[in-house]
């Protein structure tokens, strides 16, 4: 239970204001179809959570305990930089003339791939040797995060402010990824 929410809260924490979220919103906004683009997400969010924790659990054969906790403290001192750092804009895809499903599955495909929050799920699934756990909280996460962009597109761009959130977010991260860091190095 434990990789299923840690992986949720971080990766519903992390994916707050960030990318694939304006892209959800943007695409919703774009198509004025809900159904497509959900089921767009879904799957490309599923695709990068299997990949995700394929390769944490092939981490999770070859290192110790301590480098493990290391690994994903890096993941979360990764992803804190990474919420706090400045980030060029999102392609919104208007060129893309794949209709809303195809173009909602490959953007955001291409866009969460390699990004934080696969970064830190990988290192959930290596953490906890729990990898089907870690990427059903990793893609419900995602789900929660990007679902309200979907769904009120507008009102999210104009009533919540996403930057304060992302920032705060960004902290928290920096700091529970340095405590376990320096635990992970005894110092702590």
């Amino acid at each position: 239970m434990d990789a299923f929410l840690t992986s949720l809260f971080a990766l519903a924490l992390a994916e707050f204001g960030d990318r694939p979220q304006i892209l959800c919103a943007a695409l919703a906004i774009r198509y004025g179809r809900v159904s497509p683009i959900l089921w767009g997400l879904g799957l490309a969010t599923l695709c990068n959570c299997l990949i995700s924790v394929i390769a944490g659990s092939a981490v999770h054969q070859w290192i110790s305990e301590d480098a493990l906790q290391l690994f994903y403290a890096l993941s979360l001192i990764s992803a804190g930089f990474g919420m706090v750092a400045w980030r060029r804009p999102v392609d919104l895809l208007q060129k893309w003339r794949l209709g809303p499903f195809w173009t909602s599955f490959l953007g955001l495909f291409i866009l969460q791939l390699g990004d934080k929050g696969q970064f830190v799920l990988m290192a959930t699934a290596a953490r906890t040797d729990m990898a089907a756990f870690a990427a059903a909280g990793g893609w419900i996460g995602v789900m929660s995060a990007c679902l309200p962009a979907v769904l009120f597109h507008r009102q999210l761009a104009e009533h919540i402010p996403m930057a304060p959130i992302r920032h705060a977010g960004g902290a928290a991260f920096l700091l529970v990824g340095a405590i376990l860091a320096l635990g992970a190095w005894g110092i702590f």
